[in-house]
């Protein structure tokens, strides 16, 4: 008699790398600029632009570093985050580029501070630099679970990083607010890197603090009220965010900073209860500030009626400066009717100092209607929607929380930006991710990018193929 005995093991389940498709979405994101920026040259000079061969080899060349570098080390990633990043960074690049050869923009950097000397190579630098950060997530940054280990390190990295700019010496006052550090000849915006590491820490706190969190000690109006306890850590976030907001004048920080939390918060413990407190504490701050801080004040009035308030602002003032940017805005939106005006048509460089930076999406407005604005609008919510769908697709909490702070960190900053400048809300002084000038905004955005790519290549990597199962073997008796 012989034993014949045959093993089964279960393969692991391929999953297609979408590499290709990346490339082949990355091509169309570095054409579209292309030709926008060849369309702005036409317009402005009726020739094509001197500079247009090394602007598309530039873009080209940094999205193909970066999309090798995804094809090397994160294989399995989500195939829309790069090419849609870059997509904005472009078009970023060729707006900020159009507003550098306004004659108005050009004499106003004569006699004044010199806020709009070229400004699209010193962009392109910072792009170069925000994809070297992006290259760097993805080649240390491992595996995403690593940086649970910094939870608590990562709390005070953030602190440090908000209160930098009230040091004497090194923060910089800007308009009112005090969002700054200069070093050198450079100017850095720690909060734009603060959103970063407070995600890490909030990931991390409530990944071990949610069960707690979840309780609910009574009912109330059809909303389930947590424990008194438990209300510490939301009121601690709410007294920072209000500290920011007092002592820097920076509503914009504040707001994310708050709403970031408050996002993450709901998403741990799934308890309308915390949104609802989220939202009540949040404007009961802006209320409380908005009485004492004549900076929050300022652009309170620029928002509820910027004409009448340019009437009656003292000559000079900080309200009568916001007021006159707000009117200058919306009549950029007007004038840009449903499809616009034309790329590099347009007269947004009237809004003046922040043009290219805080109401870079007036130029859009104008130059590309209602259309263009919803275009760019939809290419944010994708990024936002792939970013979530990252946060369901992680198969850890740690991860899960951390894709969603990010993905929710993101989605802020755009309604904050966007909706100032449209006159929904308050201005805040944000900018608008990837698209608008500013070297602190695009490098943090691009390392965002990195870490949501990271986690989206652990989450939709195949499982390893599990170890030979004994209960599997098949034993057939043979018998001569």
């Amino acid at each position: 008699m012989s034993v014949v005995t045959n093993t089964t093991t279960i393969g692991a389940i391929e999953a297609p790398s979408r590499r290709n498709t990346e490339l082949a979405l990355l091509a169309f994101a570095v054409a579209i600029p292309v030709f926008a920026y060849l369309n702005v040259g036409l317009a402005l000079d009726g020739e094509v632009p001197s500079g247009m061969l090394g602007y598309g080899l530039g873009l080209a060349l940094l999205a193909t570093v970066a999309h090798l570098v995804v094809r090397k080390w994160a294989p399995y990633a989500d195939p829309l985050l790069l090419p849609l990043a870059t997509l904005l960074n472009g078009m970023g690049l060729v707006l900020i580029w159009r507003l550098d050869q306004s004659p108005r923009l050009i004499d106003l950097a004569k006699r004044s501070y010199g806020a709009f000397s070229p400004s699209a190579p010193n962009q392109m630098m910072y792009s170069a630099i925000g994809i070297a950060m992006f290259v760097g997530v993805l080649l240390i940054l491992k595996d995403h679970r690593v940086l649970q280990r910094y939870t608590y390190i990562s709390m005070v990295a953030a602190l440090v990083l908000l209160l930098l700019p009230l040091v004497p010496g090194l923060g910089a006052d800007v308009f009112g607010a005090k969002i700054w550090i200069r070093i050198g000849g450079f100017s850095i915006q720690p909060g734009e890197f603060a959103k970063l590491v407070l995600a890490v820490f909030f990931s991390g706190y409530l990944m071990v603090k949610r069960d707690a969190l979840a309780l609910a000690s009574r009912r109330f109006m059809g909303l389930y009220l947590p424990r008194g306890r438990d209300l510490g850590p939301i009121l601690t976030i709410w007294a920072v965010s209000l500290l920011i907001l007092v002592f820097e004048n920076d509503l914009g920080t504040s707001l994310l900073f708050f709403g970031m939390f408050v996002i993450m918060l709901y998403v741990a413990t799934e308890r309308t209860s915390w949104i609802v407190m989220g939202l009540l504490m949040a404007v009961a701050g802006a209320v409380a500030v908005s009485s004492t801080a004549s900076h929050v004040q300022s652009r309170v009035a620029a928002w509820l009626d910027p004409f009448e308030c340019l009437k009656t602002a003292p000559e000079g003032s900080n309200m009568a400066y916001a007021c006159d940017q707000m009117t200058q805005v919306l009549m950029s939106f007007g004038s840009g009717g449903i499809l616009g005006t034309g790329l590099g048509q347009g007269n947004s460089d009237l809004i003046q100092f922040a043009a290219n930076s805080d109401f870079i999406f007036a130029t859009v407005g104008e130059e590309l209607g209602l259309a263009g604005v919803m275009v760019f609008l939809l290419i944010y919510g994708l990024i936002i929607e792939r970013g979530i769908r990252t946060a369901l697709a992680a198969r850890d909490p740690f991860g899960k929380l951390l894709a969603m702070g990010l993905s929710g960190a993101f989605a802020l900053q755009v309604f904050v930006v966007a909706g100032g400048v449209m006159g929904l809300i308050p201005l805040t002084g944000m900018t608008m991710p990837f698209l608008a000038y500013g070297g602190s905004s695009v490098i943090a955005n691009w390392a965002l990018i990195g870490i949501l790519i990271r986690i989206s290549d652990t989450a939709r990597r195949p499982a390893p193929s599990p170890a030979p199962n004994p209960d599997a073997e098949m034993t057939q008796v043979v018998r001569p």
